[in-house]
């Protein structure tokens, strides 16, 4: 068995969430810098190794008409220099937004540490996903 992780790629900062090894439950897991890339990159394949990762998903922010920006681009760009693992590409509308909603549900101040959205994010991510397997 095989866990799945998911990525929600921001400009500083990676979310990261990790399912279960059925692959049912998405937990957040942590964030990490994205600068430089390359320890990034590195970080993201020891974290998968570490939790016999085979399937990445990957957060793309499709734009509300359907087409792919700058920020999709740029998400789809750095997951292409992550070699070893399967990489998915899910459409990450408003993930965000929903984040902050269920940390705010939860009561969780998340204004100062936004790591925590981004982790959240991961984990709404792998959900969606994870809902349609």
């Amino acid at each position: 068995m095989h866990k799945i992780m998911a990525l929600d790629i921001g400009t500083k900062r990676i979310g990261i969430a990790l399912s279960d090894f059925l692959q049912v439950i998405a937990t957040p897991h942590s964030t990490i810098a994205r600068m430089p890339e390359e320890k990034a990159i590195e970080a993201i394949k020891n974290i998968a190794k570490e939790n016999r990762v085979e399937k990445i998903i990957v957060g793309i922010p499709i734009n509300m008409d359907d087409s792919k920006g700058f920020q999709a681009q740029d998400c789809i760009n750095f997951s292409q220099k992550i070699s070893g693992f399967d990489i998915i590409y899910e459409d990450e509308r408003l993930t965000s937004e929903e984040a902050e909603q269920r940390l705010r549900s939860r009561k969780i101040d998340f204004r100062k540490n936004k790591g925590l959205v981004d982790m959240e994010s991961a984990c709404i991510i792998l959900e969606q996903y994870l809902s349609r397997k």
